[in-house]
């Protein structure tokens, strides 16, 4: 099961949220106080790995200003809270298929939501009830005899009732009977949900203030155990620590060997720490240790007697070691979310990971680490939702994956400032300016990287694109045909998606802005999106099918692919039975008319000697040997028409 809808309402400074899309990762954007804690929040109550979440509590977290009305508000029934939209994949489909029959699905979403005061949840499941009994019947082979006292039956709870009238039921209204009766309530929409919910994922939570305790007193969290002491969530974590490392609060409070324990919690260290270091570049020298000894007199209480675990930061470079507490709460937070995440895999399985201001106190590079890590540990297997206001935690690359919380403020008729309550949003360019501060932060991070903006800016996709037009427009000059004014300042914007927020951002500098953009189907809604803003006129975006005549395209596909086979096998020196053919290029990949995503495909068969295929070398080979394009041939004249075509609709906008 897939999340792709979540609603909140009726939580905190949420009256009603909208309805949020969520993707496999989903970046919530607002200010301090917006509402992110408390969307997180209330999706968490739907199904939290923290067993104490049961219900939301409604003293505490239905809207204050609304409490006193709230029998009024909502006269039928309980506050929902949280509605959610859930995706059945093939195997949640074909598991309910296999104790129901086929085709007792009518769709393939469910809806999950939670009210104030429940413990569980409500679920709304398309069953087919009567396709449920024809297949039973099917099943079991009722005869038209035996399904003579079912007629009026339409669900199986109904179907249950009537076999338990027949005081001497055949032995196919007996089997039929048996398998009714362990459904729950004998209903198959209940054995449908029961199935789903099983496969369902829960919620893990996790905070910036979420970090491990620097050390533990055994006996202490022994006798809060005992007296339902509330522990905290730095202990909380030490213990997830320990559980990952084989042991638990019992075995230590009953351990007389320590060095047997020093080694397991040595091991799970180690292990965690290499997890690290594969995204924590700020330093690479560290080490973390965790130590178990009887406490000394001289520490403080309750530290000071029995058995105490402790965790030290060992720095290799500086050839000393500090309390976990001392280190920096960056990589405490980091190391804690990473001991959390895997003990909670551990013991839960299939989770969606809902982490509120992650990395707040880390690094800008660190936080893009931090994102690093996200797209290729945990997005594979695992849906992710996350909180920020740092523009180095907005994905840059998937905009289309961020949302914008809000606390919107309206005047009433007296022009009194009103809040209507957190809004959630998908448009992130369309809301308060302060809102989208991380947002127009991190697409100018992005861009000003490498850019030099000028005063007639032409956006193309990356550098590579830079070359092959300097190369093109070099040889078309000097053949005295249409080419790229030098008046253009070439700037890579990184894709389509990107090219709004930069038209955006620079908007106020009255820049002269053309697009020359590659384009593939998947893009159709960002390419409406650019036009909608109506920031740019239409015919200032070219797009690379537009020239190259095909429905996916980049600019490499301007290029006959005869010549463009030949510019490759020269920038990679490729001779023998690796040499790249058309013939090679277009089998590689029959899926794609794109060249270079062929192109892609073939070096994949290649050996590793031969080094990856990248964009950028044939189009600097291209440029150092400009004399290929030069020849008389029929490849190098239809492909330099078509970059002359090219430099003729973006001429005319010259300034």
């Amino acid at each position: 099961m897939k999340l792709i809808k979540a609603h909140a309402r009726n939580y905190r400074n949420i009256v009603d949220s909208n309805e949020v899309d969520i993707g496999q990762s989903t970046c919530l954007v607002g200010k301090n106080e917006a509402g992110k804690s408390a969307f997180l929040r209330a999706l968490e109550g739907i199904r939290s790995t923290d067993t104490s979440f049961k219900q939301y509590g409604k003293i505490e977290n239905y809207p204050r200003r609304h409490l006193a009305e709230y029998a009024q508000r909502h006269p039928d029934d309980e506050a929902v809270v949280m509605t959610t939209v859930w995706e059945l994949n093939e195997s949640d489909r074909a598991a309910v298929e296999k104790e129901l029959g086929e085709r007792v699905l009518t769709s393939d979403t469910v809806t999950v939501s939670k009210s104030y005061e429940q413990d569980g949840t409500s679920w709304v499941v398309p069953i087919d009830e009567e396709k449920v009994l024809s297949n039973l019947y099917k099943r079991f082979a009722l005869s038209t005899e035996d399904c003579a006292p079912l007629s009026a039956a339409k669900t199986t709870h109904k179907a249950y009732d009537a076999l338990s009238q027949i005081s001497s039921r055949t032995d196919a209204q007996e089997k039929l009977f048996q398998v009714i009766a362990k459904y729950r309530d004998h209903s198959s929409l209940l054995r449908a949900l029961d199935i789903l919910s099983a496969r369902m994922p829960k919620f893990m939570y996790f905070s910036h203030y979420d970090r491990m305790s620097g050390e533990i007193s055994i006996n202490r969290l022994n006798n809060d155990k005992q007296n339902n002491v509330p522990m905290s969530s730095g202990d909380k974590v030490f213990l997830d620590f320990l559980e990952y490392a084989g042991t638990n609060l019992d075995d230590l409070a009953k351990t007389n060997n320590f060095e047997e324990l020093n080694a397991k919690c040595e091991a799970a260290a180690l292990r965690i720490t290499d997890q690290i270091f594969e995204y924590w570049t700020q330093n690479d020298e560290l080490k973390i240790k965790v130590i178990f000894s009887e406490g000394k007199s001289g520490d403080r209480a309750p530290f000071n007697s029995g058995p105490v675990a402790r965790a030290r930061v060992e720095n290799g470079l500086h050839g000393v070691s500090v309390p976990f507490s001392e280190r920096s709460a960056g990589f405490i937070w980091f190391f804690s979310f990473l001991v959390k995440f895997a003990q909670i895999k551990k013991g839960h399985g299939n989770v969606i990971l809902l982490l509120d201001e992650p990395g707040l106190t880390l690094h800008g590079t660190a936080q893009k680490d931090l994102l690093r890590y996200f797209a290729e540990q945990i997005e594979p297997n695992h849906q992710v939702i996350w909180s920020t206001h740092s523009p180095f935690m907005v994905p840059a690359d998937n905009l289309a994956s961020v949302r914008t919380v809000e606390d919107v403020v309206v005047l009433d008729r007296r022009q009194r400032r009103t809040s209507v309550g957190t809004k959630i949003r998908a448009d992130v360019l369309t809301t308060d300016p302060q809102t989208n501060i991380p947002i127009f932060g991190a697409m100018g991070f992005e861009i000003t990287q490498t850019l030099v903006i000028g005063l007639n800016t032409l956006l193309v996709e990356g550098p590579s694109d830079i070359l092959y037009l300097q190369a093109a427009s070099a040889v078309l000059k000097k053949a005295q045909r249409t080419h790229l004014s030098s008046a253009w300042a070439i700037c890579p914007s990184g894709g389509i998606d990107k090219v709004l927020p930069f038209v955006r951002l620079f908007y106020g500098n009255k820049l002269n802005i053309a697009v020359l953009t590659d384009f593939e189907r998947g893009q159709k809604k960002k390419l409406d999106d650019l036009y909608k803003s109506e920031l740019l006129e239409h015919d200032r975006i070219v797009l690379a099918t537009e020239i190259a005549g095909k429905d996916e395209a980049d600019i490499e596909d301007f290029f006959e692919p005869q010549l463009f086979v030949d510019i490759v096998n020269q920038a990679y020196n490729l001779r023998g039975e690796h040499e790249l053919t058309a013939q090679k290029l277009e089998a590689a990949d029959t899926t794609t008319t794109r060249l270079v995503k062929k192109a892609e495909a073939y070096f994949r068969l290649l050996p590793n000697s031969i080094p990856e295929f990248s964009h950028y070398d044939p189009a600097l080979y291209l440029l150092q040997h400009p004399e290929i394009l030069s020849k008389e041939g029929k490849a190098e004249q239809e492909t330099l028409r078509r970059f002359e075509e090219a430099f003729r609709r973006i001429g005319k906008f010259v300034a």
